[in-house]
């Protein structure tokens, strides 16, 4: 059984209703300014327009991530950020056999380890890499699409059913970065230890 994190005491500025900490840890981030899976998925992706994998991405309450394709997009209300857990992706990976997944590929901006992201729905929540906490609401699930056969891996699609992510929304301004994080939620969630590559840039598979 997973383990699950307990209520710790509040820190400063911490909001009372967010009492669970969790320690985790953010592995990868993604900003990309253009949508690249367009069209027919058998067609390929467009080429990125610059670096998507930055260390460090700044955030403004209810607008998104500066510079992505979804900040302040109208039609992303509620959706603008979207998270995914990298365990999720280790169990899509030994589902499908093994095989190698990039976690870039699933098109998410914060690819988080050690914590349940999908338990994050309808949630309230903080992440703070060492700059102040970001305030989150969780939304609805960030449903995986016809390209993750493409461009995850054949089966993909399916696979990633229930664990392709939950869509958010900055309820504050702030900067989150590569590495260790603190994860601030209103109830515990379940947590996992998983084994990190090259701070999740590239590829994961089962062995």
């Amino acid at each position: 059984m997973d383990d699950v994190a307990e209520p710790g005491a509040a820190e400063p500025g911490a909001a009372d209703e967010l009492p669970v900490r969790t320690e985790v840890e953010l592995v990868l981030l993604l900003v990309s300014p253009r949508h690249r899976y367009e069209g027919r998925p058998a067609d390929g992706a467009l080429p990125p327009a610059g670096d998507e994998l930055p260390d460090r991405i700044e955030l403004r309450a209810g607008l998104g991530i500066v510079g992505d394709r979804y900040f302040a997009a109208r039609a992303h209300v509620h959706a603008s950020v979207t998270l995914i857990g990298l365990e999720g992706l280790e169990a899509v990976s030994t589902e499908l056999g093994g095989v190698a997944i990039d976690p870039a590929a699933t098109r998410r901006n914060i690819v988080l380890r050690a914590a349940d992201v999908e338990a994050l729905r309808g949630e309230p929540f903080s992440l703070d890499s060492g700059d102040g906490p970001v305030r989150f609401r969780g939304y609805r699930p960030a449903n995986p699409c016809a390209w993750m056969d493409h461009e995850v891996a054949p089966g993909a699609f399916r696979a990633m059913r229930g664990r392709g992510g939950v869509r958010c929304d900055p309820e504050s301004d702030g900067v989150l970065t590569l590495g260790p994080a603190v994860l601030r939620t209103a109830r515990p969630v379940p947590i996992t230890a998983l084994p990190i590559t090259a701070a999740g840039r590239g590829p994961i598979a089962t062995t």
